[in-house]
Order: structure tokens, then C-alpha cells, then sequence
């Protein structure tokens, strides 16, 4: 079984540059506070550290 992260936007992409913006939308986060379980891939760890400073990351529980 792969191992799952729960991501959750905890600050707003508001005044970050497109890259980040779009980064974010790439995750599937629409608005503050929406979580995302997601598969842990090499690919979404990228995704998540270039916004790392945005999102809340934890193991998820399913």
C-alpha cells in the first residue's frame, strides 16, 4: 500500500508568483483550509516543497 500525505492550504496564494499560484491549483487546493489526501510521488513532493510556505502536510489516515 502507498503511502498518502494530506495536504491542506493554510495560506492564501494571494500575491505569490504564478508558478506558485498555479502549483497550488496543480494540488487540486481551490480555497483556505481545503485538503487534499494525495499519493506520495516524487512529483508531489516536488509540488509540495516549491509551496511548502502555503500548505500544511501530514500523513494521512485512510
Amino acid at each position: 500500500m502507498a503511502l498518502k500525505l494530506k495536504v491542506t492550504l493554510v495560506r492564501s496564494p494571494i500575491h505569490r508568483e504564478q508558478s506558485q499560484k498555479d502549483t497550488v491549483r496543480g494540488l487540486g487546493l481551490r480555497h483556505l483550509h481545503h485538503s487534499r489526501v494525495l499519493e506520495d510521488s516524487p512529483s508531489i513532493r516536488g509540488m509540495i516543497r516549491k509551496i511548502q510556505h502555503l500548505v500544511a502536510v501530514e500523513p494521512a489516515d485512510e
